[in-house]
């Protein structure tokens, strides 16, 4: 454990991990796991650009996740409501340059190449339905929103000092099992799945990276590769993983 990490650890680290070039890359974190960084949340920002480079896209969780919908709603600006899911999460959707997509809930926050058309369409109604869509706001796992458009463009997930209790991309395994049942009966109803227990089945399979970032435990794995083969698992074994 050092005193302070600087840039440039963070740098190496991200790039130890396996983050690229070019990269898309969604991130759920734990400032706090990162132990001492010299510039606090602007130095981690400045590290993954880095290695992502100009061509690359960051995406934050955004979300205003309020014990209830009705509050959420109710406080929702796009401009000024807090993400509640982390300081760097909050310090990203601060910082100039920085693109939110609009829904009461599960809004995403962009940054890098393409970032404002990137989260420019979450009130589309296009798409899956799921239990958060809320006129009039649009499908909040639709086929318009961020992070539907992450899996779709093969981007990683970095789970940065976090475990699968964050893991908000099994929400859309929920969604898309839900709308497949949804085709063989309309009075399906929506089931919440056990993300810890489907994050103990991902790990086993060891297609992921491990590794730190400054203190913090990390993983670093394709998005598409996860959801589609999380889904194919539920499918064949879903008393098993309903939380």
């Amino acid at each position: 454990m050092k005193s302070a990490y600087t840039r440039d650890d963070l740098i190496t680290n991200f790039i130890q991990l396996g983050l690229e070039k070019n990269n898309t890359v969604f991130i759920h974190s734990s400032f706090k796991s990162l132990g001492q960084v010299e510039g606090g949340a602007d130095t981690v920002i400045s590290a993954l650009e880095n290695v992502i480079g100009k061509d690359g896209l960051i995406l934050m969780p955004s979300f205003n996740l309020l014990p209830t919908l009705e509050e959420r709603v109710q406080t929702w600006n796009v401009d000024t409501t807090p993400s509640t899911v982390g300081w760097l999460t909050e310090f990203f959707r601060q910082m100039p340059g920085t693109y939110r997509s609009d829904n009461y809930s599960h809004s995403v926050a962009a940054r890098g190449n393409g970032a404002e058309a990137f989260v420019a369409d979450h009130l589309s109604t296009d798409g899956y339905q799921s239990r958060w869509d809320y006129p009039p706001w649009g499908k909040t796992y639709g086929t318009h929103s961020p992070m539907f458009r992450a899996y779709r463009a093969n981007g990683k997930l970095l789970m940065l000092g976090v475990d699968y209790h964050t893991s908000t991309y099994i929400h859309l395994v929920e969604v898309i099992y839900f709308n497949k049942r949804l085709t063989k009966n309309p009075d399906a109803t929506f089931i919440s799945l056990n993300r810890p227990v489907l994050g103990a089945f991902w790990d086993s399979l060891g297609n992921l990276n491990r590794g730190k970032v400054g203190d913090s435990d990390c993983r670093l794995f394709h998005i598409k590769t996860y959801v589609d083969t999380l889904l194919k698992e539920v499918e064949k074994n879903p008393k098993q993983y309903i939380s």
